[in-house]
């Protein structure tokens, strides 16, 4: 069972990205704060949870949560600030978005710079330990998950409503064979400048 409030009494929000490690898309990151007393058999950790579970658990935590929010930083500024700057820029701007003000922020991982004043605390995979870590990385994965297999519509032959833009062989191929996106991270070595791209 996850832990559901690190420091009692307190209004935690839980912070989680997710997309670092694709070649294309967005990075996406949610903040939740749930209530003191939430529990849920389910809940952990979105990579230990089949896509369904996921879904399921979405709704759950959209409609019981007291605050969420998502946000997303686009490849071209991924590009120009690098990903885990990006990453904090989409945890921060998700914060600003609840729309309950916490007083503290529980950070997925090991580092984390905000841009306000709300104090944060770090922890090495909180997302299997803490509810509302668990529940940030949940709605991050699936904001992502939705937003990617969009983008495929567009883009068929990159296969993203699948691999999400994670560098896959059939997505390397692709690459390969019909260039680079507007949506291709450039900065990412595959996605070097060398390759030609194609009109949006």
């Amino acid at each position: 069972m996850l832990i559901a409030n690190l420091h009692k009494g307190v209004i935690e929000a839980g912070c989680d990205e997710a997309g670092r490690g694709p070649l294309a898309g967005p990075v996406f990151a949610a903040a939740v704060i749930l209530p003191p007393d939430f529990e849920h058999a389910m809940l952990n950790d979105s990579k230990k949870l089949t896509a369904q579970k996921r879904y399921l658990l979405r709704e759950v935590i959209m409609k019981e949560a007291v605050a969420w929010a998502v946000a997303s930083v686009s490849p071209a500024v991924i590009d120009s600030i690098n990903i885990l700057n990006a990453s904090y820029k989409a945890m921060c701007e998700a914060v600003r978005q609840l729309q309950a003000k916490p007083r503290m922020l529980l950070i997925d991982g090991n580092r984390f710079r905000g841009d306000d004043d709300i104090p944060f605390e770090c922890i090495v995979k909180g997302d299997g330990k803490i509810a509302c870590i668990a529940a940030a990385s949940i709605l991050a994965k699936t904001f992502r998950d939705d937003y990617m297999t969009m983008l495929a519509e567009r883009y068929p032959q990159y296969g993203w409503e699948k691999n999400y833009g994670y560098p896959t062989s059939q997505h390397m191929r692709a690459i390969l064979e019909f260039g680079l996106t507007p949506h291709h991270r450039r900065s990412y070595a595959p996605c070097a400048p060398t390759i030609p791209g194609i009109l949006d």
